[in-house]
């Protein structure tokens, strides 16, 4: 928890170019966010929510796909691509990221941020595969079976039925690939031509000294997943006693 600390404790200092040493308490950085570098900061940061939202619509909407066909259905290669899918999270990401750069350079595809995209989408479908599968392995057939007994078309029992059973598995393989494609820098360097994004800015930044408004946009973000944590729990919490009384 120190390096959280620290991030969070000097996202408050009165720094010049350099945020090492401690000069005094403010509060222009968290105010004048954008300021630093002509808004090179808050660039990159949008950079990578733009990146990360369209990686995740991608990587959730092919994955539960995926996943659905993997355990529903019988077909040839169905071990084939079971274990095609593992590899991503078993291979190192240098490996990937040197790999996929090495395909765009030969199909003659610029490096930019649709390349970053293509390649967050590819790695983060395993982690959606694997977190919806084990969603779709539990559901109970006879749920299904009831929706069509009562006439229900496919679309409908699908809509009504699987899908709202599927969403927190789904939400939760969502979030998991957000967090990852914001978080990524290996591949992202890989693959990202000249354009920036934060955790690639913070890496560039980190030999001249990383500006506090860097640390004001971290600390945001994680006090923005801890309430979104708590209220989660809380809310839970909440629902798991009113089911306590009524039952």
């Amino acid at each position: 928890m120190i390096p959280i600390a620290y991030t969070f404790v000097f996202s408050f200092n009165d720094s010049l170019k350099s945020n090492i040493t401690w000069r005094g308490f403010t509060l222009d950085k968290w105010l004048n966010v954008c300021a630093v570098q002509n808004g090179a900061v808050c660039e990159a940061f949008g950079n990578s929510l733009l990146i990360g939202a369209v990686s995740t619509v991608l990587a959730t909407t092919l994955g539960t796909m995926i996943a659905i066909a993997l355990v529903r259905y019988r077909f040839k290669f169905r071990a084939g691509t079971s274990l095609l899918l593992f590899l991503p999270m078993a291979t190192p990401e240098v490996v990937l990221g040197a790999g996929l750069a090495a395909q765009f350079l030969s199909l003659g595809v610029p490096k930019d941020m649709l390349t970053i995209i293509l390649a967050h989408t590819m790695f983060c479908i395993s982690f959606v595969v694997v977190t919806v599968k084990a969603r779709v392995a539990g559901l109970d057939p006879a749920l299904e079976e009831a929706g069509r007994d009562l006439y229900g078309s496919p679309a409908q029992v699908f809509a009504r039925i699987t899908f709202p059973l599927l969403l927190p598995g789904i939400l939760a393989a969502a979030l998991l690939s957000f967090a990852l494609s914001f978080d990524d820098f290996i591949i992202t360097n890989f693959n990202s031509g000249a354009v920036t994004t934060f955790p690639k800015y913070i890496y560039i930044s980190a030999s001249r000294g990383i500006p506090a408004e860097a640390n004001v946009i971290a600390s945001a973000v994680f006090i923005l997943a801890l309430v979104i944590v708590v209220t989660a729990q809380v809310s839970a919490a909440a629902r798991a006693k009113r089911q306590a009384r009524l039952g």
